[in-house]
């Protein structure tokens, strides 16, 4: 049928064509759009991953020690940075364009046949059943499966149950869905447990968020584990990532900051969990898996000469996290770029940060939901007392590239769309820069 004729193109059009439409009604969507496709989900392993920050790099983590371990290993994650494909990987490669043309259109004729019936399904109910469908058609023999908000209702929760729940570090984001407290959210991310289930828990977190973590793995009979923050070992930790022994383990962790060494054990934990449950999982799998790991807009440094740092981080406890990473900058002198959108916590999150950045270039980023250049100029100023401003990120990442100090660090941060946006030319322009 002509329908199922797709390129590459027309399927990312209509991925994005279901942004604009859809309600989220519980599981209801997911499921029936799965059941149409023949429930692809229930001939696949899951390790399922919530939680505000890091559930990307913790993801990451343990797809490519299982990878290295020899299984088939899907990785889902969202957002992608550079390119959608990020999103649905398989033993490190994303799926090729041709195969997601394929499976897309079929998901297409499942997804048009709901709309017929009134259910519409939203743009990441298709992209989770795309990537369900392909993981089944390769065989995958564990899927590391990120939510996308929240946990209780997100639609990656149709599955109907993983061999490991994974809770990272909780924090406020999207408060307007998930709850205005820590333990409202905690208790959306844990909706992904199930009774007598496997739970790892990212070990510093909040305690309110942590006692409803407790309770929940509690009232399910769930077994919960804690990586031991302790038992780490800090040989070395500068701009490049850290070394570092941890239960016997000798550990090169590539990104950088306090907070990936408590992502980097929580992803070991997991993938201890695994081993319990008969996965053949050798030492030096985790350890080349972990020290592979590469991640755009993680505290990623694009030049060194200027020092050039991309990082996505966009809510509050995500720019602390960078906050605290920057003190490995030598010098300590920092020029912000700066985009965020405007529903994320802009005044905290600034607040946090500002105090490591010397000067700031707000920018828009290419989203509707994105401050103007001058809008987070203004609550910038409020945190920092060198603040200029630029509409086009573009420019505003020249201008501040041409103005650097010797010695000083330029960061771009405060939005994934920013990163999106910045990050094939930032490199370019920051070793032009050096020559000029």
């Amino acid at each position: 049928m002509g329908s199922d004729i797709m390129d590459y193109q027309q399927a990312l059009a209509f991925i994005h064509s279901r942004h604009a439409v859809g309600q989220k009604v519980e599981l209801r969507n997911i499921t029936h759009l799965l059941e149409r496709l023949g429930n692809p989900h229930k001939q696949l392993k899951f390790v399922h991953v919530a939680g505000t920050n890091g559930k990307g790099s913790t993801s990451t983590y343990t797809a490519a020690a299982l990878t290295k371990a020899g299984y088939h290993t899907g990785l889902f994650i969202s957002p992608y940075v550079i390119e959608f494909r990020e999103r649905i990987q398989l033993d490190g490669q994303m799926i090729p364009k041709e195969e997601l043309a394929q499976v897309t259109a079929s998901v297409k004729e499942a997804v048009e046949s709901l709309d017929a019936l009134g259910e519409r399904c939203t743009e990441f109910e298709t992209v989770t059943a795309i990537a369900m469908v392909w993981y089944s058609r390769k065989q995958a023999d564990i899927v590391v499966l990120e939510v996308g908000l929240g946990g209780r209702i997100d639609p990656t929760n149709v599955i109907d149950r993983a061999l490991v729940s994974v809770i990272t570090s909780i924090g406020y984001d999207h408060t307007d869905v998930l709850g205005d407290t820590l333990g409202e959210i905690a208790a959306q991310k844990c909706g992904i447990f199930r009774p007598g289930g496997r739970v790892v828990a990212y070990p510093d977190q909040d305690p309110e968020a942590m006692a409803v973590i407790r309770k929940k793995a509690k009232e399910l009979s769930c077994t919960l584990t804690l990586p031991d923050p302790q038992a780490v070992t800090l040989r070395k930790m500068d701009l490049f990532g850290e070394e570092m022994d941890y239960k016997g383990l000798a550990l090169r962790v590539p990104l950088i900051g306090k907070h990936q060494i408590l992502n980097c054990i929580t992803a070991v934990e997991t993938l201890f969990q695994l081993r319990e449950l008969g996965f053949v999982i050798p030492d030096a799998a985790i350890q080349d898996g972990i020290a592979g790991v590469r991640f755009p807009a993680r505290m990623e440094i694009l030049c060194r000469d200027p020092l050039v740092i991309l990082d996505g981080a966009h809510n509050p406890s995500g720019l602390a996290a960078l906050a605290a990473a920057l003190d490995l900058v030598p010098g300590q002198k920092v020029y912000g770029v700066i985009a965020m959108m405007r529903d994320k916590d802009c005044e905290q999150a600034l607040s946090l940060l500002l105090p490591k950045v010397s000067r700031v270039m707000a920018v828009s980023a290419s989203n509707p939901r994105s401050h103007t250049g001058e809008s987070l100029a203004a609550i910038c100023r409020r945190h920092c007392g060198q603040v200029d401003f630029r509409e086009s990120a573009q420019e505003g990442l020249k201008d501040a590239l041409a103005q650097l100090e010797p010695g000083e660090a330029l960061v771009v941060c405060g939005s994934l769309y920013l990163a999106s946006d910045l990050r094939p030319i930032a490199k370019e322009l920051a070793e032009a820069s050096k020559t000029r």
